[in-house]
């Protein structure tokens, strides 16, 4: 299935006025599992980050991440970077607009070029080394470009079943995917290699989780593919899942999994 076509559909139908993104963002928030976690993450690195932190979101998208982060410190400075130059530049412009231009910027970048040596205290990459090739030398850039003492939060696909994959012959259920997702010893031994000596990885998307995504994602991202005459119907789809979704949501946050179809991974440099 193509992911890309439907975030650039959903992007320019909220490209309007501000309120619009905002809503978007209010909803991805609610809707998507990864950001119950990477905001539960985020707010235990808050303690460790300094009051005048500088943040680059690494595979920006449709920019809620860089939303989320700038609403939680107003001191903080936040790059959003992405190799998508339409997505970019729709982010400027509703950051622009919103007031917060001065501490959030985007720009087109590549990040199997991308470097800037020392210059960041964290760096969230969101499901973005699942569509990338050369993802260690995507994880020394990344630790080159941290200071000292700096965290790198990832959250990507496991290989339990992340990409709705769950034998060895099986494809992505994501067509712009590279990879079905990382075992916790590959994606260590990566991060070790690219220079980071303290990495913490712990699953997502349980049991619970697995089904809110089939609900929420999953089964309304085939029927987009089929036809976009589908949008009609999403808010009668949401109006019956989506309740569900968030209770499965909250059980998945609040419980440790074995396994997971998802990682979410700490490291340090």
């Amino acid at each position: 299935m193509q992911y890309e076509p439907i975030k650039r559909s959903l992007s320019r139908f909220f490209s309007g006025p501000p309120y619009l993104r905002k809503g978007l963002y209010f909803l991805l928030d609610l809707l998507l599992l990864r950001a119950w976690h990477v905001k539960k993450a985020l707010r235990k690195l808050w303690y460790e980050l300094p009051d005048v932190a500088s943040i680059l979101d690494a595979g920006s998208g449709l920019g809620q991440y860089s939303w989320r982060m700038a609403k939680m410190n107003k001191k903080w400075k936040i790059t959003g970077v992405d190799i998508d130059k339409v997505q970019t530049e729709d982010c400027s412009r509703f950051f622009s607009r919103s007031g917060m231009s001065e501490r959030v910027s985007f720009r087109v970048e590549d990040l199997t070029t991308f470097r800037e040596p020392g210059s960041y205290n964290l760096i969230l990459s969101v499901d973005v080394m699942e569509h990338i090739r050369e993802d260690e030398t995507v994880f020394r850039n990344l630790n080159d470009s941290l200071k000292d003492g700096g965290i790198l939060l990832i959250s990507t696909p496991s290989d339990q079943g992340g990409s709705d994959v769950h034998e060895n012959e099986n494809e992505s259920f994501i067509a712009e995917h590279v990879r079905n997702g990382y075992s916790i010893t590959e994606i260590t031994e990566k991060l070790n290699r690219a220079g980071f000596n303290k990495v913490e990885a712990l699953y997502t998307y349980g049991v619970p989780g697995n089904i809110s995504w089939r609900l929420t994602m999953k089964y309304p991202v085939k029927l987009l593919n089929v036809s976009y005459l589908f949008f009609i119907l999403l808010p009668f789809y949401y109006l019956v899942f989506f309740p569900v979704s968030l209770v499965l949501n909250f059980f998945d946050l609040i419980l440790k999994h074995t396994k997971g179809t998802g990682l979410l991974v700490t490291a340090r440099k």
